[in-house]
């Protein structure tokens, strides 16, 4: 089946998707900081430029689009039917990329969080941030705990 668009009109589109600041991060980011969480973004010095780094609290926060990071079981993830072995390859490499990201971060004594745009729609938003949130305040204890029982 051929592309429904010209190569310019689709490159056009490509062009369009942002990699940082999109719809998703933004509700992450406004919800962290109205809960009291302070952070970073997309810190260059971390493997994977992390969307999200609480330095406070030695977490990272990604947040991936369905389509780009292969989201299984998601109606968001849909392989294209055109050029269907290039963007299986595509998707594959950036899962693969994505697991050696967060086994190196958490080899450096990073917390690794991923949040999908699926989580974030209005029917789970809200259930997907408290989850987050309590998910920090766990490890926020289990860091404090650790530090008591070194002495």
């Amino acid at each position: 089946m051929a592309d429904v668009h010209t190569k310019e009109i689709r490159s056009y589109n490509m062009s369009q998707i942002r990699s940082k600041n999109t719809k998703p991060e933004l509700i992450v980011r406004k919800y962290l900081f109205a809960n009291g969480f302070r952070y970073r973004l997309h810190s260059k010095s971390l493997p994977g430029k992390p969307d999200i780094v609480l330095p406070k609290y030695r977490t990272v926060i990604f947040v991936h689009g369905c389509f780009w990071h292969g989201h299984e079981g998601c109606k968001y993830f849909v392989v294209p039917k055109t050029r269907t072995k290039w963007w299986k390859d595509k998707i594959n490499t950036n899962n693969a990329n994505d697991k050696k990201v967060s086994k190196i971060l958490k080899s450096l004594g990073w917390k690794v969080l991923t949040i999908f745009e699926c989580e974030l729609k209005l029917k789970k938003q809200i259930n997907t941030l408290n989850k987050i949130s309590k998910k920090i305040n766990e490890l926020s204890r289990q860091n404090i705990s650790k530090a008591n029982t070194n002495y």
